[in-house]
């Protein structure tokens, strides 16, 4: 079953796949769709997650999902049943044995870092269970999305969580932040870190320090891994290599290759392959 979005007040329970809904309208843009899933197959299935600069919430309703970084090097892999991913600059794969149930909510970092209530450089490039991060009132929420009836009622009591998360949040210690943030974002990682600096009136070692603080990586990783999340988009959508690599700024289609591969393990075409298996189980 394919995802749908779901509108407030007419989502359905939704047996098996994945589910999608705007979250309340206050919350946005920091809080990106809702992902409900439900997966009930007997095969072990994997996803690829590709570095996007959004800050990952995972809350399962107990079924394990494996953890291991990207590419022909096999390293450490994890096990949690919940977790939470900063921002990251290398792809990972999360694997579970078939079956698995929860949800998932993505935050733009300056959102993520109010919420949380913790400079996201404590969380860049690592996965750990929510509660380290979140404490007591991630698993409360948790058994209170565990035990509600249907999607609809889910995403309901996410919005009011959040909302209420988001008006308990301390105000941002530099409130500039988001607006560099938010440079960058419109640029897609094209805008010169210079320019950035130039705009926000701030040195290149204050922007630097700022970022690394309040979102865990350099200016110039995040507009790596923007201009990563665009060339992406831009491949699954149908576009050209060469169209995808001068739209990004890329030198050429062997500098979007080689970056491409350095960022997630893969070559794009092997990515494109990898969505293409219905056996992965791939975001977006």
């Amino acid at each position: 079953m394919r995802g749908r979005t779901c509108r407030p007040g007419s989502c359905g329970s939704g047996d098996e796949g994945r589910v999608y809904a705007l979250p309340d309208a206050r919350l946005r843009p920091g809080v990106g769709a809702y992902r409900g899933f439900r997966l009930t197959g007997e095969r072990p299935r994997e996803r690829l997650v590709v570095p996007s600069g959004k800050v990952s919430l995972l809350i399962g309703f107990g079924h394990e999902i494996r953890v291991g970084p990207a590419g022909r090097h096999p390293g450490r892999t994890a096990v949690h049943t919940s977790l939470v991913s900063g921002l990251h600059t290398r792809a990972r794969v999360l694997g579970h044995a078939g079956r698995l149930h929860g949800v998932e909510v993505t935050l733009a970092p300056w959102a993520a870092q109010r919420m949380f209530g913790t400079p996201l450089g404590e969380l860049a490039d690592t996965v750990t269970d929510p509660v380290d991060v979140l404490g007591r009132r991630v698993e409360d929420l948790r058994e209170a999305l565990a035990a509600a009836p249907d999607w609809r009622e889910r995403f309901a009591l996410l919005d009011r969580t959040l909302l209420r998360w988001s008006a308990d949040a301390r105000p941002a210690r530099e409130p500039g932040a988001r607006g560099a943030w938010d440079l960058l974002v419109r640029s897609s990682g094209t805008l010169p870190i210079r320019e950035v600096a130039a705009r926000t009136g701030w040195s290149m070692g204050h922007l630097e320090t700022l970022f690394r603080r309040e979102f865990g990586l350099t200016p110039k990783r995040v507009a790596r891994i923007l201009r990563l999340r665009r060339a992406t988009w831009l491949l699954t959508t149908g576009s050209r290599p060469v169209d995808a690599a001068i739209a990004c700024g890329f030198y050429d289609q062997s500098h979007l290759s080689r970056e491409f591969t350095a960022l997630t393990g893969v070559t794009p075409g092997r990515f494109l392959a990898a969505r293409a298996d219905t056996s992965v189980w791939l975001a977006g």
